[in-house]
């Protein structure tokens, strides 16, 4: 099974692939698509030019490592859209078990304005999701799940419940929690730990963040990201499952 939770940036997806990560019946891979789009030999973006691409670390190595893995165990992949949307062929999606993961697109613009100042509208990442929800669901006949971190945020357990009988998985209730710590399964070679993932070393299950953050109409720019986002994440919150008690 090659199963891909399809999440923007600063959704708790993280959180989520942690929970995955204690299941143990899941090879899990920490957005190998996004590392690919700031650091491999092919890279997309410039961001962090500098850092030295690994030997052969590029898209098509990585697709063959996780097709393979897919073909004969578990895989779970926990990444961006926008970071692999552009080598994604029909053959390639038909491999995969798709599955979304939407924020209230405020959360998303001011979480990751935080760490990027400069990020850009790609990297908010709400319109290649909501093209590729759509594009599997025309495909399919029939929307894709979709799980919507306020409900993972209220209700952990109910909602990875949902989300295991939506793709047909046991839920494990145990994997729900775990001990604070190293997080390093989950950090990028170019990028370090770094300041992403503070809340989760510091968690013990999956819990509400407390970060505040100014307003976003002191930014406009960031203001008018928020706002073009708006109407994507309305659609694909309309066919959101809900969690199971």
């Amino acid at each position: 099974m090659f199963l891909t939770l399809w999440a923007t940036p600063r959704s708790t997806s993280t959180a989520f692939e942690w929970m995955m990560r204690q299941r143990g019946d899941f090879a899990c891979h920490h957005e190998p698509w996004n590392e690919l789009y700031y650091y491999g030999e092919d890279r997309v973006s410039d961001r962090d030019a500098h850092v030295e691409a690994k030997p052969g670390h590029n898209y098509a190595a990585t697709w063959q490592e996780l097709s393979d893995g897919g073909r004969t165990g578990h895989v779970f992949v926990k990444d961006f859209v926008y970071s692999v949307e552009h080598t994604l062929t029909d053959e390639m999606l038909a491999e995969i078990t798709h599955t979304f993961l939407i924020r209230d697109p405020k959360r998303v613009v001011q979480g990751l304005a935080k760490h990027w100042p400069d990020c850009s509208w790609d990297e908010v990442g709400f319109e290649s999701l909501h093209r590729l929800f759509h594009r599997v669901a025309d495909r399919d006949g029939t929307p894709p799940p979709v799980m919507h971190s306020a409900d993972l945020l209220d209700d952990p357990a109910g909602t990875a419940r949902g989300y295991c009988d939506a793709v047909g998985i046991p839920f494990i209730a145990e994997a729900l929690e775990w001990e604070a710590g190293d997080r390093s399964e989950v950090s990028w070679y170019g990028e370090g730990t770094g300041p992403w993932h503070d809340n989760l070393r510091e968690s013990t299950g999956i819990q509400k963040p407390k970060t505040t953050y100014p307003p976003l109409e002191e930014n406009p720019r960031l203001f008018e990201l928020y706002e073009r986002a708006v109407p994507l994440y309305e659609d694909m919150l309309a066919h959101a499952f809900s969690p199971i008690s």
